[in-house]
């Protein structure tokens, strides 16, 4: 089974989607499961998970609502109160109903640069494998550093890093990036996302041959066994379609055996996510 494990949904509002800039203007508009359920039956992709886009409790209700409504939505990764003295309270509601498989908050858009290591978030992050949740990391490539101490404090938490950390691809530049992932996928709780990577780079100018040097380090500090296909779709349509990016996947991982593609490619994320 293919699962892309990683997209989103939105009934678009310029406040509440004010990061969608001027350059982001073509996904200014609704993004639902009729329209995700179409694009992805052209490229043979079976199921996807769905990603919070807004920190709220009620983002992550209707995403199960929308999940319980429609099959190929396997599972959920939401936004809950982490670092609130109430989160178990939390945890107990929606962990209950089995579709909610993790949990993600916007480090990357954090102004505290030593958020993830603040005792209240550690805290909730120390609940998640309780209840058998996923926890999704979203930062930026300088914050990895912080991100490995941070994994530190939960050797039995599964992990899984969003978008390979968004490193500076429109830069060309590999190092610290590279580095500091190769450090972090010792982490053997940590698993790794193919996704979000045309989106670091030039919209309108970005090439295969630019995102190679990435595809190289993930594949090879991550290997097929920790390495998850996922979209960004609607994102990733501000710089190329569903299908192109699921080709370029599937071109880059073509040197593994069928076995360990079938793995990236839907395994992985089955497994990760208990789907």
């Amino acid at each position: 089974m293919i699962i892309d494990s990683h997209h989103h949904f939105w009934k678009y509002d310029p406040i509440e989607y004010d990061w969608i800039d001027d350059s982001m203007k073509v996904i200014r508009k609704d993004f639902l499961p009729e329209n995700l359920k179409t694009t992805i039956q052209e490229t043979g992709v079976d199921g996807v998970i769905s990603v919070q886009a807004r920190q709220s409790v009620e983002e992550t209700d209707w995403l199960i609502g929308m999940a319980h409504q429609n099959e190929f939505i396997k599972g959920v990764v939401g936004w809950l109160p982490l670092t609130q003295d109430d989160i178990e309270d939390y945890l107990v509601k929606f962990a209950d109903g089995k579709i909610l498989k993790g949990v993600r908050h916007v480090i990357q858009g954090e102004p505290d640069p030593e958020f993830m290591l603040r005792k209240d978030f550690n805290h909730g992050i120390s609940l998640l494998k309780k209840y058998s949740l996923v926890y999704d990391i979203l930062i930026v490539e300088h914050q990895l550093p912080n991100t490995i101490r941070f994994v530190d404090q939960h050797p039995d938490q599964l992990f899984v890093l969003d978008h390979i950390a968004k490193p500076l691809i429109v830069r060309n530049e590999l190092s610290p990036w590279k580095e500091n992932i190769q450090e972090l996928a010792r982490r053997k709780n940590v698993n790794c996302k193919i996704s979000g990577m045309v989106t670091e780079a030039d919209y309108q100018k970005w090439t295969p041959s630019q995102l190679l040097p990435y595809f190289e380090v993930i594949l090879e500090a991550f290997g097929s066994d920790r390495l998850l296909f996922g979209s960004d779709w609607p994102v990733c349509l501000v710089a190329t379609t569903y299908t192109n990016w699921v080709n370029l996947v599937r071109k880059n991982i073509a040197s593994y055996t069928e076995t360990e593609q079938a793995k990236i490619m839907g395994e992985n994320a089955t497994r990760l996510y208990q789907l």
